[in-house]
């Protein structure tokens, strides 16, 4: 895969988290659905200008989209580790989410009681 093409697939991601369309994200920041599927493909590299644009709607790091590496966590926020979990958590399907919810309160219940 190449470098557009890895840029193209986190952009693409980052849109689809934020649960737009490629029509809603086009208008959004002002370029035609085609062109925003050039950069979601990677047939053609965004440039910074947009980026910067779509880092302000979507709410991500520019360097995690160019770079694939989350480098500005805040001291508050998710590690990578933990980023990567509740990616993998909001791609299945909410039964399951469901499933694991209870499976890891049971977890944490059963850590409290192992600690008192």
């Amino acid at each position: 895969m190449t470098l557009s093409e890895e840029i193209g697939a986190r952009l693409r991601q980052q849109r689809a988290q934020a649960g737009l369309t490629q029509d809603q994200i086009a208008e959004q920041l002002g370029v035609s659905k085609r062109t925003q599927g050039n950069y979601e493909s990677g047939s053609s590299d965004a440039p910074a200008s947009y980026l910067s644009m779509a880092a302000s709607v979507l709410g991500f790091d520019v360097l995690y989209i160019v770079s694939g590496t989350r480098t500005t966590l805040k001291a508050d926020a998710l590690s990578e580790v933990e980023d990567s979990i509740v990616q993998q958590y909001r791609s299945i399907p909410p039964d399951d989410q469901r499933a694991i919810r209870r499976f890891v309160k049971a977890m944490a219940d059963e850590a409290v009681k192992g600690s008192s």
